[in-house]
């Protein structure tokens, strides 16, 4: 079960990280497990354009930066670090807010290569959330100096999104890593992700939830996403979808 949900002291929307003079083309969030160098990645994405606060009706705190990329302005959210988004956490729901609700074109997920198995638990659950994912594999030249081998195009094709090398202590894979936020977010690329699949059960039950939500305005969420959840029983997800949807179908009309 997940933390209590407050929607009215906790919502998050892209206009929280985007003020309004800000000439902002695309939205893109940095994910990632605690310790695999996504504050290193943000600061070498966007420099000294940075601003520090707390996020809207939390104590916990949070980072956006800008950068300019192909003639495109990049605004870049750095969630908390966390293991999961099965909120058991301020920071956790947080993360998990900000991707589902906050919809950004494009979630670059962190990860530590010397420890890539245990980072990917996170991937796939932002994966069942939005198929505008990048994967970043931080610290290959920790990996490397290790004698770890990974066949990055083999990964790709596994997980069905871009995956970038990169050691951002020294800027490696940098400027490819923007190529592709960009060729994301603007939909110049696109990605096949693949999700998980359950047992034969379980799967059988999420498809008859995801027909049943076809007829409920669930505000942009994935449904499949959301059938998870109501049957996992995650009563602060729940809550949050709740919340969001209403707030979005109000303003759609």
């Amino acid at each position: 079960m997940g933390t209590a949900y407050h929607p009215a002291s906790s919502r998050v929307t892209r206009e929280d990280f985007v003020p309004a003079h800000i000439d902002a083309d695309y939205v893109a969030a940095l994910a990632g497990n605690p310790n695999t160098g996504k504050s290193t990645v943000f600061n070498a994405l966007t420099g000294l354009k940075q601003h520090t606060g707390n996020w809207p009706g939390k104590t916990v705190s949070q980072a956006r930066g800008y950068y300019r990329h192909q003639g495109r302005n990049i605004v870049l959210v750095d969630l908390p670090g966390t293991y999961s988004l099965l909120a058991s956490s301020p920071e956790e729901e947080v993360a998990r807010d900000f991707i589902c609700f906050a919809q950004p074109d494009v979630t670059v997920v962190i990860v530590d290569t010397t420890c890539l198995e245990r980072n990917l638990n996170l991937v796939l659950q932002v994966l069942e959330i939005t198929p505008k994912v990048i994967v970043c594999l931080n610290l290959i030249d920790e990996a490397e100096r290790k004698g770890l081998n990974i066949d990055v195009g083999q990964l790709s094709h596994k997980l069905g999104v871009p995956v970038v090398p990169t050691a951002a202590r020294s800027g490696r894979g940098m400027t490819l890593l923007k190529d592709w936020i960009s060729a994301i977010a603007s939909g110049e690329s696109s990605t096949q992700p693949r999700p998980v699949q359950y047992c034969e059960p379980l799967e059988r039950a999420v498809e008859r939830l995801e027909r049943y939500l076809q007829h409920v305005y669930t505000n942009g969420l994935s449904k499949r996403w959301v059938a998870l959840r109501l049957l996992e029983g995650d009563s602060a997800a729940i809550a949050a979808i709740r919340h969001y949807s209403l707030a979005g179908g109000k303003q759609g009309g």
